[in-house]
């Protein structure tokens, strides 16, 4: 009888969709797009990027029409998108406008294209449950990509491995101490035992983590003139589609490091999580810093730095993902510093049961 009464709900959970749908989710940053088209799977969904002759972003499904080549593999026109096999040309839209030889265009002659927005150099992308309903809400807005108090660049990773588990890695910054030890880490013992304060709504987390009085890491101080010991900092956001994360220090001593414009050091980093499929990800991030001196030289430090903590990062969470294959149902513990990705990975199955009803 039990096993009976549980078919149903069994039944009905394989068909929620994998992800979280309506949704805005980081499709590329700005820079990516110039004259060629971007082929980029998304959320199990093969997609093309490109810019049209005004410069404004379109995506499209991966596919003409006809012979269902990729239309990543055509060129660039000032009309449009042209497919590589036969000379289709396809608008923002996802229409056909032109059919080399043949004057009368089919009305079924399109394809799918999907919702995007340039803003704060982030190209986003919306994954709505109804293809034919707009966007419920706008993408969010970062602002110390526009602010004149910062510098800022980044680049993009591709993970084997699942998207939430870079989530759990930048929710818990405890790891510092032990991954990047020539870059941002400093004292394991520090990390661990950081004050740490964790709160969450229903779409968001946020982590604040002190580290008083302690030694300022590599990276800090080749980029700033600190006299000493520093007030540490680490602020998180977690989102949906995105995580926030302010670092940084004063000298130690000189300022409540609890004051939304204190001085020293910063490091905001923007972290764009899109899954590629189930098990393998895309990872678009930037840096945006405040150097008070040779700023070129500077930035390009902690840019270079910030890149390099990031490949170690991906070494260690594909590693982790490819023993979890290897040890498959295996039970793993929790610890104090699993607050803030349990709650990240609560949101994300309620919004994506949510998805599905």
């Amino acid at each position: 009888m039990s096993d009976l009464a549980a078919q149903p709900v069994k039944q009905k959970t394989e068909h929620l969709p994998p992800f979280p749908l309506n949704q805005w989710y980081v499709a590329a940053l700005s820079r990516e797009l110039k004259d060629e088209p971007v082929a980029r799977m998304m959320l199990g969904n093969p997609i093309v990027l490109f810019r049209n002759a005004d410069g404004e972003v379109a995506a499209l499904e991966d596919r003409c029409c006809h012979r269902a080549l990729p239309l990543s593999c055509g060129t660039l026109e000032p009309d449009g998108l042209r497919c590589g096999y036969h000379g289709m040309l396809y608008n923002s839209q996802g229409q056909c406008t032109e059919i080399p030889g043949q004057e009368k265009i089919p009305r079924r002659a399109r394809v799918k294209a999907y919702p995007v927005k340039e803003q704060d150099d982030i190209v986003w992308i919306w994954f709505g449950e109804d293809a034919n309903e707009p966007p419920a809400f706008e993408p969010p807005r970062y602002s110390p990509h526009r602010s004149d108090q910062y510098f800022f660049d980044g680049g993009v990773f591709h993970y084997q491995a699942p998207y939430q588990l870079i989530h759990d890695n930048l929710l818990d910054l405890s790891h510092l101490g032990y991954v990047h030890l020539k870059t941002i880490g400093g004292n394991a013992k520090v990390h661990m035992n950081a004050q740490m304060d964790v709160s969450s709504d229903e779409k968001s987390v946020h982590v604040v983590r002190h580290m008083l009085d302690s030694e300022p890491p590599p990276t800090y101080t080749a980029a700033y003139p600190f006299k000493g010991r520093v007030d540490r900092w680490q602020e998180i956001e977690f989102h949906i589609s995105h995580l926030r994360i302010w670092t940084g220090a004063v000298d130690a001593g000189s300022e409540p490091i609890d004051n939304p414009s204190r001085g020293g050091f910063h490091m905001r980093g923007f972290h764009g999580i899109t899954p590629e499929t189930e098990t393998t990800s895309h990872y678009f991030w930037t840096i945006a810093s405040n150097p008070t001196e040779n700023q070129e030289e500077v930035m390009k430090k902690v840019v270079d730095q910030t890149a390099y903590t990031f490949e170690e990062d991906k070494e260690v969470i594909e590693a982790q993902y490819r023993n979890m294959i290897d040890f498959p149902g295996e039970p793993m513990i929790d610890i104090h510093v699993d607050a803030a990705p349990n709650r990240a990975r609560r949101i994300i199955e309620h919004l994506r049961t949510r998805s599905g009803k």
